[in-house]
């Protein structure tokens, strides 16, 4: 019951990260150590599991998707969705360098202690991490796309999204922005129930995430160090978004305003200054708390 409780909490992180602009819920799941589950549990959802549960056999379904683990972690993340979207709403408008610089402070800290499970830095695992930081930087500071309807391509930004956001460090909504569709998809289509642009993004969602967990746990398993450098790079170089001296730079989309990019600033050596460093502090020692934890629970899993 404990470790489900854990679950639970970890969801909630995870469903943080996806409330907050920019941040991917990959990035979380990674740093609480429960991405590889989460990836091998979605990869399990083929037709296999659904031949169990067409069959009636239920226990081997349950068994064989991580079921379990799956239920509590979306509770969890539908729970921080639910409860904490208007209090960080709140805080991103009253209080964005505060509410920035803790989140700065995670996610800096998660680079060294994510980056610390690398077994052995040689070069192939060096240069994974210098691609994926350049892939995230090249991300936050590409131009918007222009919309597209066609079917193939509503298609690939089904596949893009859903990929980007079990991916750390990528926002699958940022991501959508940068292909043009954002508009499109997320709000012209969801208000007018338009199938015909749902339809293949769906398609094209569902596939991605199968075929997408299937390659991440395959690679996972067989190049873990070159997989978790990488990773690590795209935390780092998601940490332009997370700056908290930024001025957004806002478009409409609709009747709803979306962040595009941002006009970077150096902080002035003020009071906001003095406290958003401590807000840092403060997030560097949660995730160091967090790994100091987890360590305590793999020990005790051990002694028992």
């Amino acid at each position: 019951m404990k470790e489900y409780l854990i679950y639970m909490l970890k969801g909630v992180a995870v469903g943080v990260a996806n409330i907050i602009p920019g941040v991917s819920g990959g990035t979380i799941a990674l740093i609480t150590g429960i991405f590889e589950r989460l990836i091998d549990s979605l990869k399990s959802l083929g037709w296999g599991a659904m031949k169990l549960l067409l069959s009636g056999k239920w226990k081997a379904f349950v068994e064989k998707t991580d079921l379990y683990f799956l239920i509590t972690l979306l509770l969890g993340v539908v729970l921080a969705i639910v409860l904490l979207a208007r209090v960080f709403d709140f805080l991103f408008q009253h209080y964005p360098v505060y509410i920035w610089s803790f989140f700065f402070g995670l996610i800096l800290a998660s680079i060294y202690y994510v980056g610390r499970t690398i077994g052995k830095w040689i070069l192939p695992v060096v240069i994974s991490f210098i691609v994926g930081t350049a892939i995230a930087l090249v991300l936050t500071f590409l131009t918007p796309a222009t919309q597209n309807n066609n079917f193939f391509y509503l298609i690939v930004c089904g596949v893009v999204a859903v990929c980007s956001m079990i991916l750390p460090g990528l926002s699958g909504s940022f991501v959508l922005i940068l292909m043009g569709n954002y508009q499109l998809i997320a709000i012209e289509a969801i208000n007018n129930r338009d199938l015909a642009i749902l339809f293949p993004v769906a398609l094209g969602a569902v596939f991605g995430l199968i075929a997408f967990s299937h390659l991440l746990s395959w690679v996972f398993k067989r190049y873990k160090d070159p997989t978790i450098a990488i990773l690590t790079g795209f935390i780092l170089g998601s940490l332009g978004v997370i700056w908290p001296w930024k001025d957004p730079i806002n478009q409409l989309f609709g009747e709803k305003e979306k962040v595009v990019g941002y006009i970077y600033n150096l902080p002035s050596m003020n009071m906001e200054f003095f406290w958003a460093l401590v807000l840092m502090i403060v997030g560097i020692l949660v995730i160091a708390l967090m790994e100091n934890s987890a360590k305590n629970v793999e020990k005790g899993k051990i002694s028992l």
